[in-house]
């Protein structure tokens, strides 16, 4: 009886998991259609939405590359400044510090003089300083008439003082005569101040009298007889020196060696001129 029954329950399940075969294969058929029509739909939405994705990620990479790239970016152009700043400020330093191994050996050559170091602190309207203000006055022992040396040789002369500047007035002025000689020879001359000559960096040589011995290339300093200059100071060089028509004097022009461009230190010599003989200044 119970084997029976037994057998009653298999041959159920039997024809149970064949009906369950037979609904599942009807299903899958009926619902292969729709699965395509989904699959059509979706799948180009899918592939759609996965390059937008890419496409965003990207965005989102090169937004974030690009901002770094950019504080990286400023963060070198503020490094670049800094180091160019420290450059120009080393360059500079170097400059004055080349100047003022010049001033140092300019005073060298003139210690029998008593002199201070100035700063040229202001200029006349002008491409040249042929009339400078300095840092330097009356409170520094500075008076009118001391000399001024710079680039080697004079540049001119203290015209006016106060308590804590002086003025200044260069040899290439116009106005300016300075009472010279040349140094191989000791016959004297006259070197007059020309701004217009001056562009040409030259100065005019006069005065030299009739068998007076200059020729191009000699020093020419300040005389011993000058009422305003301390004797032996260089001034130049000459440079063309021939006959004038009247044939009893010669007359060229000087190269001085100052250069009056771009002053920025010069040496005053506090010392003044004792003597009232005078050639010229």
């Amino acid at each position: 009886m119970e084997s029976k029954y037994n057998r009653y329950i298999l041959a159920g399940l039997t024809v149970f998991c064949i009906l369950l075969m037979g609904i599942t294969l009807v299903t899958d058929q009926w619902l292969e259609p729709l699965r395509t029509a989904v699959g059509y739909v979706l799948i180009p939405i899918q592939s759609g939405v996965n390059r937008a994705g890419v496409t965003i990620y990207q965005e989102l990479d090169d937004y974030g590359q690009l901002k770094g790239a950019l504080e990286e970016n400023r963060r070198l152009q503020t490094e670049i400044d800094r180091l160019t700043e420290e450059n120009n400020r080393l360059t500079s330093e170097r400059f004055e510090l080349e100047r003022l191994r010049d001033l140092y050996a300019l005073d060298q050559e003139y210690m029998q003089y008593s002199k201070t170091a100035a700063r040229v602190i202001a200029n006349d309207s002008g491409d040249w300083f042929q009339v400078f203000r300095v840092n330097k006055g009356s409170a520094d022992g500075i008076q009118v008439g001391n000399n001024v040396l710079a680039g080697g040789g004079l540049a001119g002369i203290v015209t006016d003082v106060g308590a804590h500047y002086a003025t200044v007035r260069s040899i290439i002025d116009d106005s300016s005569r300075v009472s010279a000689m040349a140094l191989q020879s000791g016959d004297t001359c006259i070197v007059g101040g020309d701004l217009t000559l001056y562009k040409e960096g030259r100065l005019t040589i006069s005065g030299i009298k009739e068998g007076g011995d200059v020729k191009d290339g000699d020093r020419i300093v300040t005389s011993n007889i000058s009422s305003t200059y301390l004797p032996g100071i260089l001034i130049g060089y000459a440079a063309d020196i021939s006959v004038d028509s009247n044939q009893l004097t010669s007359s060229g022009y000087l190269v001085p060696v100052a250069q009056f461009s771009n002053l920025q230190e010069v040496l005053i010599i506090t010392d003044l001129k004792e003597t009232d003989d005078s050639e010229g200044e």
